[in-house]
């Protein structure tokens, strides 16, 4: 018997796993800057101030501020901002203004994102086989209300439920956001739901740690997953491959490996 024939439930990471940003995170400050009357900042040191600035933000604010009840357009103002400082460029207000409001429209929408080509026809294919599907997500409300629907991954069609952590006020790699997630698809057990993401820390780790099988993507031929192989995750290259794997002997296997290591 497949894995796929015990499944109740399979909830899915969004960023690498659904979708992917289109350029880089330069493309869009750049335009948004030259928008305002400035110059397009440089690439790299933008880049470098958005990756402190995210992650001081997450850290004194999570979950988008969701626990100092922030609203979410002052959270990301607020982290624009200090990337742009820590970058070296300290707009006036009118003008950091004008430039915020180009960057937040964009990410708010489809423009910054593609889906993978596999993504809609697997979401699909799981709901026909009477498996619940839910989204997991290090994410705000607007990748609930706006962006997935933007790239043609709909609630009702591709998903049934989101767990998002900006609405829920907890975060990957919180094994709470999981529990969440099997308590929303109505109580399923753990042994009877699978999670898909692309990261050992945030995904497979703590699904595994409360009893969910879990399986990782490596879309993008990341350095890191000789070692998530090694430690016993199975390593997939996209979404075929984990159609396959799951009706086949592959998912077979896991199913056995997970009984070894629960036991």
């Amino acid at each position: 018997m497949s894995l796929l024939s015990k499944l109740r439930l399979v909830t899915v990471d969004v960023t690498g796993t659904l979708i992917a940003y289109k350029g880089h995170l330069g493309d869009y400050y750049c335009m948004a800057a030259k928008s305002a009357g400035m110059p397009c900042p440089d690439y790299k040191r933008v880049h470098q101030g958005f990756k402190v600035a995210y992650a001081e933000m997450s850290t004194r604010h999570p979950c988008f501020g969701h626990a100092s009840a922030m609203p979410n357009v002052e959270w990301w103002k607020m982290c624009v901002r200090d990337s742009f400082v820590r970058a070296g460029y300290d707009y006036d207000d009118e003008t950091f203004e004008r430039i915020f409001r180009r960057i937040y429209a964009a990410f708010g929408s489809s423009a910054p994102y593609t889906v993978f080509p596999d993504a809609q026809r697997f979401l699909r294919w799981l709901r026909r086989r009477g498996i619940v599907v839910g989204i997991v997500s290090n994410a705000e409300h607007r990748y609930r209300d706006v962006v997935l629907p933007a790239v043609g991954l709909n609630q009702g069609s591709e998903w049934d439920f989101g767990v998002f952590s900006g609405v829920a006020g907890v975060e990957k790699p919180d094994p709470r956001i999981y529990e969440a997630a099997l308590e929303a698809a109505g109580g399923v057990p753990p042994a009877e739901a699978l999670h898909i993401g692309d990261s050992m820390r945030k995904d497979y780790a703590p699904a595994r740690g409360v009893g969910m099988h879990a399986l990782l993507l490596d879309r993008f031929r990341t350095a890191d997953a000789e070692a998530w192989r090694r430690a016993g995750a199975p390593v997939l290259p996209d979404l075929v491959a984990a159609r396959e794997w799951l009706a086949g002997d592959r998912g077979r296997e896991e199913e056995h490996a997970a009984a070894g290591r629960d036991g």
